[in-house]
This record gives C-alpha cells, sequence and structure tokens, in this order.
C-alpha cells in the first residue's frame, strides 16, 4: 500500500531530525529494539516541531496561528487523516503504542506558554510548565518503552520535573537573552537578586544562594523519581534511566561549577554521553539475563 511506503520515508525524516540534534535525548533511545526507537524518534521529531514554531516565530500572532494548526493536525492524526509527515508517522506509532491525544495536546501547551508567559511569579506556575513541557513528554515515553508498576508514571513526572528543572538552571543567561526568565520571581526578590542582574550575567554570592535553593529543589524531584523506580522493569525502562543518569551528571556539574553558568555552558560531553548509555543498556541486559537464569 501507498501508506506503507510513504510511513518509512515519515521515518526516515523524522529519525534524521532526531539524529541531527545530538540532544541527550539520542543518546538514552540508541538502544531501544528498532520498533520503540523509531516511535521514540517520532515523538521527539513532534515534540521539536512544536518548540521550533514558538522559538522560530518572531511574530507572537503568527506562532500562535501555527500552533492552533498544529493542534488540528494532531486531531486529524488521532481521527486518521495525518497530512504532515510527522503526523504521518505519529498515526503508526499511536496504531502500536496506547498514547493518550491528550499528553500532546498538553505538550503543545506547554510550548504556548513561553509566548504567554517569560516570567513566572511563584513556583506554581513553573511547576505546570515543567510539567506540560517534560513530564508529559515522559509520560508519552513510557508508553512506548513499557512498563509494569502503576508508580511508574510518578516516575515520569518527577524526571521530567527534575529534568526541566536542571535545563532552566544551566540555561539562565541563554534564556535571558531571548527575555525569558523561569527562576520564580518571588524567589529572585527573596535572595536579593533581581531581573537586571540576570540581564547583566551579575555572578554574585546572592546569584550562589538562588541557584541553590533551585538545585535543591531539583534534587527533590530527582531523589523521587528514584524512589518510585520500579527495578523490575529496568530492561523495558532503562532509556529513562539513562537520561536521569546524563542529566544527573549536568545536574553535578553545574553544582561544581558552583553555579556559574554566566562563563560558559555546562554540557557533557558526546562521549561522556554514550559511555553511561552504553554501561546502563549492558546492566539491563545483565539484570534481565540473571533474572531469568536458574541458577542466578
Amino acid at each position: 500500500m501507498m501508506q506503507g511506503k510513504s510511513s518509512v520515508n515519515d521515518y526516515h525524516y523524522t529519525r534524521a531530525k532526531t539524529k541531527d540534534s545530538k540532544t541527550n535525548f539520542y543518546y538514552s533511545f540508541l538502544f531501544l529494539p528498532k520498533k520503540k526507537r523509531e516511535a521514540i524518534f517520532t515523538i521527539y521529531s513532534f515534540c521539536r516541531h512544536t518548540d521550533d514554531i514558538v522559538d522560530e516565530n518572531k511574530d507572537p500572532i503568527e506562532a500562535r496561528r501555527q500552533l492552533d494548526e498544529w493542534r488540528k493536525e494532531l486531531d486529524a492524526c488521532y481521527e486518521h487523516r495525518p497530512s504532515h509527515p510527522i503526523t504521518h508517522a505519529l498515526h503508526r506509532v499511536s496504531e502500536n503504542f496506547p498514547i493518550p491525544k491528550d499528553y500532546l495536546h498538553d505538550l503543545i501547551d506547554g510550548m504556548e506558554m513561553d509566548l504567554t508567559c517569560k516570567r513566572y511569579p511563584t513556583f506554581t506556575e513553573l511547576e505546570t510548565y515543567c510539567y506540560r513541557a517534560a513530564s508529559v513528554v515522559g509520560l508519552i515515553c513510557i508508553e512506548i518503552f513499557g512498563y509494569s508498576s502503576p508508580h511508574t508514571k510518578e516516575y515520569a513526572i518527577s524526571l521530567g520535573k527534575a529534568l526541566q528543572l536542571t535545563n532552566i538552571m544551566r540555561d539562565v543567561a541563554e534564556d535571558a537573552r531571548i527575555d525569558r526568565i523561569y527562576i520564580p520571581q518571588d524567589e529572585i526578590e527573596r535572595f536579593g537578586y533581581s531581573e537586571k542582574d540576570i540581564f547583566s550575567g551579575t555572578y554574585s554570592p546572592a546569584f550562589v544562594e538562588l541557584m541553590q535553593f533551585q538545585a535543591e529543589r531539583a534534587q527533590v524531584f530527582f531523589d523521587r523519581a528514584l524512589e518510585l523506580y520500579e527495578k523490575r522493569d529496568h530492561h523495558l525502562l532503562f532509556p529513562a534511566e539513562i537520561m536521569r543518569k546524563i542529566y544527573y551528571r549536568l545536574y553535578q556539574k553545574i553544582v561544581e561549577a558552583n553555579y556559574d553558568v554566566f562563563s560558559n555552558r555546562i554540557c557533557i560531553s558526546n562521549k561522556k554521553k554514550l559511555r553511561i548509555a552504553l554501561k546502563e543498556w549492558l546492566g539491563s541486559r545483565w539484570r534481565r539475563v540473571t533474572r531469568w537464569n536458574p541458577a542466578s
């Protein structure tokens, strides 16, 4: 059928879009079985395309118009009428994995917040953003990975928030250049810092204390995710654990730099990401073998 042929091309499109990015996500999914890997690449491409609508449109009105069109395309996809390469691939994914459409709508809503909300008065508002921009992605991913424990959804939600808060810490300077400040306004004021200081890249004791507070919050979510992780599902969820370990290493590097995110952009080398991914994958295979080995 023609649809089958076009779906192969669509997966090539989504795989290329993901591979070209070389993000932390890419290294987390390298060792998945092909069917799941292609599904994850499709989800990543959907996320990236949504994000690009917001970031590459200088006119907020046009960006909102395109997001509305993208929402309609998502609905059409779930009604078996996709017309975009990404949603053609997504349609195939939705037939193989139980991904609720509402998760993808939440994701679009999260990206739209970057158009409507340049500041966050308190963590309550920021936590909503973290859920929509990151936790929802985790919820989608676990439907592809597979899981047995009901706690896995809470694991995905907590891990997503930990990752997003780590990104926010790393990207303070980069976000300020596009007039976005994700650190809650009440906390900036509480620690005697200011928006003006952020825009000028002022690295001071007040900034360090402010960032220590952000780091402590992120640590709570990392810890919560680890507590909720179901080890018996490690052969299924190892990509999520690769992501957690890559991001936790990034988190540690931010702390080790004493939160100086103004001087240099803190990152993890591709070689290090690959080592983490390979070690976790091998560990998942070993655990699976020993689990089913009567002699173990």
